[in-house]
């Protein structure tokens, strides 16, 4: 398993983009996009009550909806996505979601293997109560 891009940001020239075109975009609900600004996670700008999302935020939704799709806590993402303003070229945030899939794809094999192993037994015992014994 590994990081690839569940949700690919498309070429765009735009700079800025309202709540409905990011909505559109990803697929998600307008809730959503205000629950991660809740978090901290994203940050428009406002123009009285409309929300006016930037490039950034819109590439850090994109990492949100990664993170999510490979099982990554909120917690977990945004700590990913705050490796990005280290000024480094995103260098550190690389290398940590690198290691951090590495290790949540190993935990997922672990739970794979426990889950067959777990089939197995129940086949067994079923076979067992089958025949009678």
């Amino acid at each position: 398993m590994n990081c690839i891009s569940t949700y690919p940001l498309g070429p765009s020239q735009a700079e800025l983009f309202s709540i409905s075109e990011l909505v559109q975009e990803f697929g998600i609900s307008a809730r959503a996009l205000r629950f991660y600004e809740e978090e901290g996670l994203i940050a428009p700008t406002r123009d009285g009550t409309k929300r006016i999302y930037s490039r950034r935020d819109r590439a850090r939704v994109a990492w949100i909806l990664r993170g999510k799709s490979v099982g990554f806590s909120l917690d977990e993402i945004g700590e990913m996505l705050n490796l990005f303003d280290l000024g480094d070229g995103r260098a550190t945030q690389r290398i940590v979601a690198a290691q951090r899939c590495r290790t949540r794809a190993e935990a997922l094999r672990q739970q794979l293997a426990d889950l067959k192993a777990t089939i197995t037994q129940l086949s067994d015992f079923a076979d067992t109560l089958e025949r009678g014994h």
